[in-house]
């Protein structure tokens, strides 16, 4: 159960490390393209929407500009073709107000004449305003001083906003002044006439500041940093608008786009809510996050399937795998078995003989003699007994072999390597007699236990064996050493043996596969690459060390039972 739970949870961790590589994978180009595009559309947007702005306030700027010098040319017109003498008429001046507002509508509210010293000699208006004294009034002194004036909106005598356009003449040698009252509420409906969006609206201020047209939507605003920004002429482009974003005194950021009218006296100001103004760019901003998310679940949904699907076949091959290394170690088993043979047939064909032999003396004995009266009973007894003796050996000798060749549980389990190495060396006792080699065992008594597969280490141990007993039959025979000892922390089982050595060029190929320097037919060059494989799935390490004619040392290295990660356990496991 234990076994099975540590096999889920590695595939889990598969799925889990290959489903965020698909995810980062995917998700990282997307991410940055869509940011890189969103971000250019944004910029491109943003200059857009000032351009805008700006080309929608000059246009208003002349458009405003002409109302005034239209106004303006009217009011110099009449001064000059009809002159001070006609003017004075009030008659006659009511019948040019007439004239004009059948013209312009009710844009000219009334016209007045005044003298050089401020008093209105003739009016035509709706108001009473004749006689109407202007000396000391701000708009009068500034229009004696110049040819043609317009005043900043004002309540004035009326009580009532409105702006006044003066034009000074000279009669008689002495100035006199032809003043039209501009009405408020056609001039504000022009300037409110910018509208864009559902924020958007226009206003006029003067250089003090104070409004020449009404705020749109009822609102009221601090515009006095916005207006000493606009009052610095370097901030306006060459075609005469600046355009900036700001936040207002609660925080909310507007868009304002300005000109200077009048000649510089007045500044129109646009002002919009980013947000409005953005409105579109925003709505495009959400769609595009909208379709990123429903891209990233499609990316999502595909990268689990795909995941559920490449992990499904990766355990399929691993389990696949696992058969294929068991039918290999089988296959090099039986391989090292089959020498195994050679030499053990070799051993039992002698006890065999001798029991044959002993068997047809003691048939020869009873048919010569009555066995009980025999002077020859005691050598039948020998006989009998060798046959008992040589018949042991044989059952010994076969029980052993058929006995480790049915050893092939890959199960991972706890194993003593002193145990192991003992059953190994009493199998390979008779070979080694036969092949004038003597086997020593130093096994450390205190060697902890490792955790692998009997039949893969079985296999490990069987091919260094064979190879040294190789080695050391073509010198005639030798001394192969097994022992076992801890350093480290690992377990350590040596294979040293007195051999021909190893070629130091063929050391760093001694573990590829197929890789021999055993005549054709003798070797298939695999089996100390399926012992590099079996070692390093069990988390060990193997190393050889070798002089020619000297011997060659086989170390093995392996971590102790407790020491073994959980990943090395669901390799051995899997098995």
């Amino acid at each position: 159960m234990s076994d099975e739970r540590t096999v889920t949870g590695y595939y889990r961790t598969l799925s889990r490390n290959m489903f965020l590589s698909i995810i980062i994978v995917s998700f990282i180009p997307v991410f940055f393209v869509s940011a890189t595009i969103l971000y250019q559309f944004r910029v491109t947007y943003r200059e857009k929407v000032f351009e805008q702005l700006a080309e929608l306030v000059e246009k208003h700027q002349l458009n405003i500009d002409a109302f005034l010098n239209q106004k303006v040319a009217d009011i110099i017109f009449l001064s000059k073709s009809k002159g001070y003498v006609n003017l004075h008429d009030e008659k006659f001046l009511q019948h040019k107000l007439t004239l004009l507002q059948q013209t312009y509508g009710s844009v000219f509210v009334d016209l007045g004449v005044i003298d050089d010293q401020g008093l209105q000699i003739a009016y035509a208006g709706p108001f009473a305003l004749e006689k109407a004294h202007y000396d000391e009034t701000e708009w009068f002194q500034e229009a004696m001083k110049r040819q043609v004036f317009i005043s900043d909106v004002f309540l004035g005598l009326r009580g009532m906003p409105h702006f006044i356009i003066a034009v000074r003449d000279v009669w008689d040698g002495k100035p006199w002044i032809l003043r039209a009252t501009i009405d408020f509420v056609e001039f504000n409906n022009l300037v409110q006439q910018i509208r864009i969006g559902a924020t958007g609206f226009a206003f006029i201020v003067n250089r003090e500041g104070k409004y020449q047209t009404r705020l749109g939507f009822g609102l009221e605003a601090n515009h006095e940093d916005i207006l000493n920004f606009f009052m610095n002429r370097e901030h306006f482009s060459t075609r005469g608008v600046a355009v900036v974003e700001r936040p207002d005194v609660s925080g909310n950021r507007h868009i304002y786009a300005a000109a200077l009218l009048k000649n510089n006296d007045w500044l129109l100001i646009y002002q919009q809510s980013t947000a409005d103004a953005f409105s579109h760019l925003n709505r495009t901003q959400w769609i595009c996050i909208i379709i990123f998310i429903l891209g990233g679940v499609a990316i999502v949904t595909m990268s689990a399937i795909l995941t559920r699907r490449m992990v499904s076949r990766i355990s399929l091959s691993d389990r696949e795998k696992e058969v294929m290394n068991q039918q290999v170690i089988e296959t090099g088993k039986l391989a090292s078995i089959g020498e195994l043979a050679a030499g053990i047939a070799h051993e039992i064909n002698n006890p065999v003989a001798i029991m044959v032999e002993e068997a047809g003396w003691i048939q020869d004995l009873l048919e010569e003699e009555d066995v009980k009266t025999s002077k020859n009973l005691v050598e039948i007894q020998d006989a009998l007994s060798q046959i008992r003796v040589q018949g042991t050996r044989c059952k010994d000798i076969t029980h052993k072999l058929l006995s480790f060749a049915r050893k092939t549980d890959s199960r991972i389990q706890y194993i003593q390597l002193n145990d192991m190495i003992t059953d190994i060396s009493a199998l390979y006792e008779q070979r080694a007699k036969y092949s004038l080699v003597q086997i020593k065992t130093i096994l450390d008594p205190s060697l902890p236990a490792i955790r692998g597969s009997v039949s893969e280490l079985q296999q490990v141990l069987l091919n260094l064996i064979n190879n040294s007993l190789d080695a050391m039959e073509k010198k005639k025979g030798g001394v192969l050493t097994l022992s076992t000892f801890t350093k480290d922390d690992q377990v350590v089982v040596e294979i040293q043996d007195t051999g021909l050595g190893i070629p130091e060029a063929n050391l760093s190929r001694l573990f590829d596969p197929f890789f021999t320097t055993k005549p054709v037919g003798k070797g298939t060059g695999l089996g100390l690459s399926i012992c590099y494989g079996i070692i390093k799935n069990l988390g060990g390490e193997i190393h050889v060390s070798s002089q020619v004619d000297q011997g060659t040392i086989f170390g093995i290295y392996l971590p102790k039972a407790d020491d073994m990660s959980t990943d090395l356990l669901t390799k051995g496991e899997n098995q």
